[in-house]
C-alpha cells in the first residue's frame, strides 16, 4: 500500500509558497540558520525559567519537563478558519443539546438515533443528573475540539474532549513567547489576537452562576502540584484573578460551599473544575477521594454552585459516542455537520471488528475513554509484535476500542536539529459556552516532532506551535 502524500501548508507541490505565508515566508528567508537557533534555544530557556511545565505519569516518578516548542508559526487563512470556527462551534452546541436531553427526555433514544445501551450503559453516564437544571442548559462551557487538516480546505474532527481539557495555557504562553521573540513579526502579519481568552472564560463563568447571584465567585479547583497540568490550572486562575484552590480549601455548609480565606470563610458561587468526576466528592462518587469536597454534591444539586464542566459530561466525549456527533448535530441543530467526522469502525460490531483485526497494520486503535495518546495503536509505525499484543488486547475487549483510517495529516515547517522540516500537525481550537457559544480566533497546534509519527501529544513526544489566525 502507497503510503498518502502530506498536505504541506505552506508548500504548493510544485514548491511555491501558498499565499497566506508569503509573508512569513519573505521574512524566514532573510534569517541565518544561526539566528534561528538562537531564537529557539532563547525559547527553551525562557520556557523552563517560567515554569511552563507539564509531568508525565509514571516518567522517571513524574518529573516535570518542559513542553517541546517551535518557534515557526502555525498560520491559517482567515477563510479556513471561519470554517474550523463554526464547525467546532456547532459541535458543541449540539453536544450540549445532547447532555441536556439524556439527562431529561431522552428524545434521542426514544427516535431510536443513538441505543439506549450506548448512553445508559456507559460507566461515563451519572444517573444522579437525570433531572438536575443545569444553570443556562450549559453542561460543557470549555470543549477542546481536536481537529486535523488533509488538504487545502479538508478538516476532520478526531476527537472531542469535554471533561477537563487541557493545553489553553500554551495556546496563550505560545503567543507571548512568539510577541517576546518576534516583535517585527506581528507588525508585518496581520495575526488575530488570542490574550483575551481568559477574560470570556471568566465572562461566561460569571453568566452561569446560580440564580440570584449578582456578584459571582469565581474559583478554579485544582487536584493539587503533582498533577500533570497543575501549570495550567495556576495559570488560568492568576490570568481571571481568582482563586486556585484546592479540595481542602472549600467546605460545605448548609448545601452552600465556603472558601477558607484570612478574613474567614467566603461564598463560592462557580467551580472552574480541574478534577474528574469520580473525585469531586467522596459522599457522592469515590469515597477513597481525598482530592474532592465533601457534600458538593449536594450544594450542585440544591443550585447554590455552578460547577464548569457539569457532572456526567463524560459520556458525550466517550470515542464510541463520537460516532453518533454528526446524527447529534441533524437531530438537534436541523443541520448538516461543517467538519465531518473521521470514518470510525466500532468493535463491538462483529463486521467492524473482523475489518480491523484484518487490516491492524493500517490502521489507528484507540481505547473509547483513553486519552493523552496513551492505549493506541498507531499500525503504520508499530513493530509486527506490538501489533500482534494489542490484537489480543482487541480480542479481550472488544467494546473497548474503535478503530480509524491513518490520515495522511497535514505537515507544517517545524525547526528541529538546525533544520526546517516539515512534521504533522493537529489543533485543539477551545470553545467556550456562557451565553453564548465563542472561541478565540487561534488554538493549541500540537507537532509530531519525530520524524514520520502521527501522534502529537506532548505525553508522547509532541510539541507546540503558535497558532496565527490570519484577520486578512
Amino acid at each position: 500500500m502507497n503510503k498518502p502524500v502530506s498536505y504541506n501548508e505552506m508548500y504548493r507541490a510544485d514548491g511555491a509558497v501558498h499565499a497566506h505565508y508569503k509573508s512569513y515566508a519573505q521574512w524566514l528567508d532573510g534569517k541565518p540558520m544561526d539566528y534561528l537557533l538562537q531564537k529557539q534555544r532563547e525559547a527553551d530557556t525562557l520556557f523552563t525559567r517560567l515554569g511552563i511545565t507539564f509531568a508525565v505519569y509514571g516518567d522517571e516518578g513524574g518529573v516535570e519537563r518542559s513542553i517541546p516548542f517551535d518557534i515557526i508559526p502555525r498560520i491559517i487563512r482567515k477563510a479556513a478558519w471561519k470554517t474550523v470556527s463554526n464547525g467546532a462551534c456547532q459541535r458543541v452546541r449540539a453536544l450540549n443539546a445532547f447532555l441536556k436531553d439524556i439527562y431529561h427526555d431522552q428524545e434521542i433514544i426514544k427516535a431510536g438515533v443513538i441505543p439506549a445501551q450506548q448512553i445508559l450503559g456507559n460507566k461515563l453516564y451519572r444517573p444522579e443528573m437525570r433531572g438536575f437544571q443545569v444553570p443556562g442548559d450549559v453542561y460543557v462551557h470549555v470543549a477542546g475540539i481536536d481537529i486535523v487538516k488533509t488538504g487545502q480546505d479538508q478538516f476532520y474532527v478526531l476527537e472531542d474532549n469535554l471533561r477537563t481539557p487541557s493545553g489553553v495555557s500554551y495556546m496563550l504562553e505560545n503567543r507571548k513567547m512568539m510577541m517576546r521573540l518576534f516583535p517585527e513579526l506581528f507588525a508585518a502579519v496581520p495575526v488575530a489576537p488570542v490574550e483575551h481568552y481568559t477574560d470570556v472564560l471568566l465572562d461566561n463563568l460569571r453568566a452561569v452562576a446560580p440564580a440570584g447571584v449578582t456578584n459571582p465567585t469565581v474559583v478554579v479547583l485544582t487536584p493539587g502540584s503533582y498533577n500533570s497540568a497543575y501549570f495550567e490550572h495556576a495559570f488560568l486562575a492568576q490570568q481571571m484573578g481568582v482563586e486556585l484552590v484546592e479540595g481542602l480549601d472549600l467546605s460545605v455548609t448548609n448545601n452552600r460551599v465556603y472558601m477558607r480565606t484570612t478574613r474567614g470563610p467566603q461564598r463560592v458561587d462557580v467551580i472552574y473544575r480541574r478534577i474528574d468526576d469520580d473525585f469531586l466528592d467522596p459522599l457522592a462518587f469515590r469515597a477513597d477521594s481525598a482530592l474532592g469536597v465533601p457534600g458538593l454534591f449536594a450544594a450542585y444539586k440544591a443550585g447554590n454552585v455552578t460547577l464548569a464542566n457539569a457532572i456526567g459530561s463524560g459520556v458525550a466525549d466517550d470515542k464510541s459516542t463520537y460516532i453518533y456527533v454528526p446524527e447529534m448535530i441533524r437531530f438537534y441543530l436541523g443541520e448538516e455537520p461543517i467538519i465531518n467526522n473521521v470514518p470510525t469502525w466500532r468493535l463491538d460490531r462483529s463486521d467492524d471488528l473482523k475489518y480491523v483485526l484484518a487490516h491492524l497494520p493500517e490502521l489507528v486503535v484507540k481505547e473509547v475513554q483513553g486519552s493523552g495518546g496513551y492505549g493506541m495503536l498507531v499500525g503504520p509505525a508499530s513493530t509486527t509484535q506490538q501489533i500482534a499484543d494489542f490484537r489480543e488486547r482487541i480480542l479481550h475487549s472488544p467494546a473497548n476500542y474503535i478503530a480509524q483510517p491513518t490520515l495522511a495529516l497535514s505537515t507544517c515547517p517545524t525547526f528541529c536539529d538546525s533544520s526546517i522540516v516539515p512534521r504533522h500537525v493537529d489543533l485543539r481550537p477551545y470553545v467556550l459556552s456562557g451565553k453564548t457559544v465563542t472561541l478565540v480566533p487561534g488554538g493549541l497546534t500540537r507537532v509530531a516532532l519525530r520524524e514520520g509519527s502521527l501522534v502529537v501529544n506532548s505525553s508522547q513526544g509532541g510539541g507546540t506551535k503558535d497558532t496565527w489566525v490570519l484577520e486578512e
